[in-house]
């Protein structure tokens, strides 16, 4: 590593040992609740901003609705989970509707702006605001949450240390994880994968190679919407629907995806991680500036690795 990147981690790695250290001896099950809180709010952040990366740092396709795209996917989730009492089907309902949704916007307005980073900008701004006005109208300012499936409620007990903890909430380890797997699998180790890179380096080969380069980007910015849904499913049971969330998950994402690396499944992980610990350890141990730590984080990214942790060159 360059003198550059040692001094950036020196700058980041030497007050987090620190702090541990000092959070391990003082107050142990605390330290470590907050850990779990973090690492599972790195979850959720982690499957709305994979759908965002890929859109945004695959496609290159600019898409600022993506927030309220989660919002959708909640609170259709919501209605159908209040009306049949099913959970796996109001995931699903949700997934299918945001992707519905991104499909539409595909295929209707941005694939006429391909490469028009500033108009793309300005079109899903206004679609943000629309789709949020709507849903704001059909579902008024109340919140709204959706309950846990019953092998999922109340907590796990006697875990060493904490003694008990969430059900639901540990198993967004287990729904993030999964949709990393699937995402790599999917873009690393099948020919739709392998089309999708094709087609970001040189849409003009891919499409003289005989592919249907529209039919194949607008897959992936359905499955990019989708997750997106599906984030918005595991938030109406976590965090409650709520006017405003889409902006805090939007905002969420363009950070994840800035500090991971545009592009990488697995920095949007990293930069999931980085800021789901950020957040919860701030809150938990210096409320009052909890929210400086998150950009702190992004100003060194940007200095330092103004790519991303994980970011390659275009």
């Amino acid at each position: 590593m360059t003198r550059k990147q040692w001094l950036a981690w020196l700058l980041i790695g030497g007050p987090i040992a620190v702090f541990s250290i000092w959070a391990l001896v003082d107050n142990p099950r605390l330290y470590v609740i907050t850990m779990l809180n973090g690492l599972t709010l790195a979850s959720l952040y982690f499957i709305v901003a994979s759908g965002f990366t890929l859109v945004f740092g695959l496609m290159r396709n600019v898409n600022l609705a993506h927030g309220s795209l989660y919002l959708l996917g909640g609170y259709v989730a919501y209605v159908v989970s209040t009306h049949t009492g099913w959970w796996i089907l109001a995931v699903a309902a949700g997934f299918a509707a945001a992707a519905l949704a991104g499909l539409l916007i595909q295929v209707v307005i941005l694939r006429h702006m391909q490469g028009q980073d500033l108009r793309q900008t300005m079109v899903t701004i206004g679609l943000s605001i629309v789709i949020a006005d709507v849903l704001l109208w059909i579902f008024t300012g109340q919140v709204h949450q959706m309950e846990a499936p019953a092998w999922l409620q109340g907590p796990i007990r006697d875990i060493p240390l904490i003694r008990a903890y969430s059900a639901y909430r540990l198993s967004l380890l287990g729904f993030g994880i999964g949709v990393g797997v699937f995402l790599w699998w999917l873009l690393a180790r099948t020919r739709v994968g392998t089309m999708i890179r094709a087609g970001v380096d040189d849409r003009g080969m891919l499409a003289a190679a005989g592919v249907n380069v529209n039919l194949v980007f607008a897959i992936t910015f359905a499955l990019g919407a989708g997750l997106a849904g599906f984030g918005g499913v595991i938030g109406a049971v976590e965090l409650s629907m709520v006017p405003g969330e889409d902006i805090r998950l939007l905002l969420a994402s363009l950070i994840v995806v800035i500090v991971g690396g545009m592009g990488s499944v697995v920095g949007a992980a990293l930069g999931a991680v980085i800021l789901g610990l950020a957040e919860t350890y701030g809150l938990a141990y210096a409320p009052t500036y909890s929210v400086v730590f998150t950009f702190v984080i992004l100003i060194l990214v940007l200095a330092f690795r103004p790519r991303g942790i994980l970011g390659r060159p275009a």
